[in-house]
């Protein structure tokens, strides 16, 4: 698979999931499936945004032990942090809008592989990710969300 595909089988996922958006299980989550793909979408768009504004030479590595404990283990828990406002969803959410940001997160994730290895995102939690941790941040945050939806959906 070629570096610009690295995210293609989760946001196959994703599309496959929009025909169950309105399945809801109070037992595994609060909110319905498609808050959980809207806001996978969202994180993806923004953080792929943000890495390209960055500036290369602003980089500066950091340390968190939570990022540490999420990357070794390969996940994220559940119910520890709270997102962002920025990534939340809104109150409604569209199929149309989640179509146009699943094109749009394909789009940016196909030209974040040619950036500067030292752009980087400032996380809330896991501090200063470089691209190649902020694409592994992606897929472990897409993955977490999609367990969650798998949960919702039974599977």
């Amino acid at each position: 698979m070629e570096k610009a595909d690295f995210m293609e089988g989760q946001l196959h996922e994703i599309q496959s999931y929009l025909c169950h958006r309105d399945r809801l299980d109070p037992g595994v989550s609060e909110v319905a499936v498609a808050w959980h793909l809207d806001h996978s979408l969202k994180t993806i768009n923004v953080i792929c945004d943000s890495l390209v504004r960055s500036d290369p030479k602003k980089y500066k590595r950091s340390f968190s032990a939570s990022r540490l404990f999420c990357f070794i283990f390969g996940y994220i828990p559940r119910g520890v942090a709270q997102s962002p406002k920025w990534v939340r969803p809104p109150e409604s959410i569209t199929l149309e809008a989640l179509l146009e940001q699943l094109e749009t997160a394909k789009r940016k994730l196909s030209s974040i592989g040619s950036l500067d290895r030292r752009a980087h995102i400032r996380h809330p939690y896991f501090k200063i990710l470089n691209r190649r941790r902020s694409e592994l941040f992606l897929q472990l945050h897409t993955e977490h969300h999609l367990k969650i939806v798998r949960d919702i959906l039974g599977n």
